[in-house]
């Protein structure tokens, strides 16, 4: 893995920032990304599939796991006055810009990015949203979901968006293996959207 690769904790590649704009849910959001950051200066396609399939959650409290720079916890936020959403990402500077983000679209006080061992223990989500980072390898996967998982309210649910390429119907598959049966609620330019929910 190289130093400068979004999964890093802190990228090596210099800090160049980038802003664009896009529309999610009638609302536009304007964001800046950067170097050594996932997706920068545009919305990656399979998060793009996850929002256009998915609508705006009800109120409550989300988890966006593996934010990136924010764009997934942002647009609940800007959509949805009474959410609070939590942004976790192993990448320093995704973080930074995520926070950074959220200060700019005015929801900072209900959007907080930050590192996993940051949350609270006691911390529980209704809904998981994520385009979960399938580069770190099967077993990382495995161990990322299956940590976040039980912090699923009772009537809880988790979104991820995966490509069929990447495995998206294995890890279906294995996700009900674990007792979280997972059904695809999506199908679109390759990726799966799929949602989770207790056994």
């Amino acid at each position: 893995m190289g130093e400068d690769h979004y999964f890093a904790a802190d990228p090596a590649a210099p800090f160049a920032r980038e802003e664009f704009t896009c529309r999610v849910w009638d609302h536009e959001l304007t964001l800046t990304s950067g170097a050594g950051v996932f997706s920068k200066g545009h919305l990656d396609h399979a998060t793009g599939v996850l929002l256009r399939e998915v609508g705006p959650p009800a109120q409550g409290q989300f988890l966006d796991l593996g934010c990136g720079y924010g764009v997934i916890g942002l647009a609940i936020s800007v959509a949805v006055p009474l959410a609070t959403v939590t942004g976790i990402d192993v990448n320093e500077r995704a973080i930074l810009l995520a926070n950074e983000n959220a200060r700019r679209l005015g929801v900072a006080g209900r959007y907080v990015a930050c590192r996993a061992e940051q949350v609270p223990s006691d911390a529980t989500y209704d809904e998981i949203w994520s385009n979960p980072p399938i580069r770190i390898g099967k077993q990382a996967l495995h161990e990322l979901l299956l940590t976040w998982l039980p912090r699923l309210r009772p009537e809880g649910r988790m979104l991820l968006v995966v490509g069929k390429n990447l495995g998206a119907d294995s890890l279906q598959r294995w996700l009900g293996d674990q007792g979280w049966p997972t059904e695809r609620l999506a199908s679109a330019k390759g990726f799966r959207v799929l949602e989770t929910r207790h056994g």
